[in-house]
């Protein structure tokens, strides 16, 4: 179940670790042999991980820029929520957004000899 999570979008090991522990499933039993309640739990929990006592500081998106709320995004919401962010910076004409638009380096590494394409 533990390793079967990950290949959600959004849900990387440690989260999946601590679904596995709030929904008290072993982590090494095989996601085919989990009962119907059981993956309806692993549901909730991630669509609601404040709710089962998962940190605000685990979470993958932290304070939204909309309506500062803290929430864990998977799947397709984590593609669109970048998208949505890089246009917002590109909108803005924030430096940021200028860099990601022609494809340079966004976070102040050297680019005089690395990273050629």
């Amino acid at each position: 179940v533990l390793f079967a999570l990950t290949g959600i979008k959004g849900i990387g090991r440690r989260f999946s670790d601590q679904i596995c522990k709030r929904a008290e499933i072993d982590p090494n039993m095989r996601a085919g042999t989990l009962t119907v309640a059981q993956i309806d739990k692993i549901v909730d929990i991630i669509q609601n991980p404040l709710k089962y006592g998962i940190p605000k500081w685990f979470l993958n998106r932290q304070k939204d820029i909309t309506d500062n709320a803290y929430s864990q995004l998977f799947a397709n919401n984590l593609d669109m929520a970048l998208r949505e962010d890089l246009t917002r910076l590109r909108k803005i004409r924030a430096h940021r957004g200028i860099r990601h638009y022609f494809g340079l380096r966004v976070r102040g590494q050297h680019t005089k000899t690395t990273g050629r394409r």
